[in-house]
């Protein structure tokens, strides 16, 4: 009877491992790449995915999604160019914007050595060469929601794919009543 249970836990496991997850934040939903792990919960942030890394015992990049609230955050011009700053020593970050199911969307491509950040106040906590950045910021019917995937430069391009079809994914976040 343990093994049926343990293969029965062990598939169910499976299938959710591979199963795309949508999120929502801002009046905006969408759904997370299949090859995506959810990651625990962290500060600031309404979900974390972890991107799978480029080979075996390989770093893996994430993609942290955030959301401030209306009017919160900082604008787009403020975050696109903090994003920029987090790198040095690469080609000049690359810009764009497109709207996406009636979103506008900000788009931003980075890379280089990037400054890593973290702890209290966004401290530098070192270097890491030859990493990217994909990001984008949606403005949203309540306010902006910034996606930012980050990692090595081999996983950040091998998800470039993934990351413009969570972005296609964009819809308005219906509420029930």
């Amino acid at each position: 009877m343990r093994k049926i249970v343990s293969a029965v836990l062990f598939a169910g496991s499976a299938v959710m491992l591979f199963a795309a997850v949508e999120g929502s934040a801002g009046g905006l939903r969408w759904t997370a790449p299949a090859r995506w792990a959810v990651a625990p919960p962290k500060p600031m942030r309404m979900a974390t995915y972890t991107l799978p890394a480029g080979s075996a015992g390989g770093e893996p990049g994430e993609c942290g999604v955030f959301f401030f609230g209306k009017g919160q955050g900082g604008s787009v011009e403020d975050n696109l160019a903090r994003w920029e700053k987090q790198f040095e020593g690469g080609p000049a970050p690359k810009r764009s914007e497109k709207t996406i199911h009636g979103f506008k969307v900000h788009l931003l491509e980075a890379s280089g050595t990037y400054l890593a950040s973290g702890g209290p106040m966004m401290q530098p906590q070192g270097k890491k060469a030859g990493w990217s950045l994909r990001g984008a910021i949606v403005e949203a019917p309540q306010g902006l929601v910034f996606f930012k995937c980050i990692g090595p430069d081999a996983v950040v391009k091998a998800s470039a794919k993934e990351f413009d079809e969570l972005l296609a994914s964009l819809s308005p976040a219906t509420t029930k009543a």
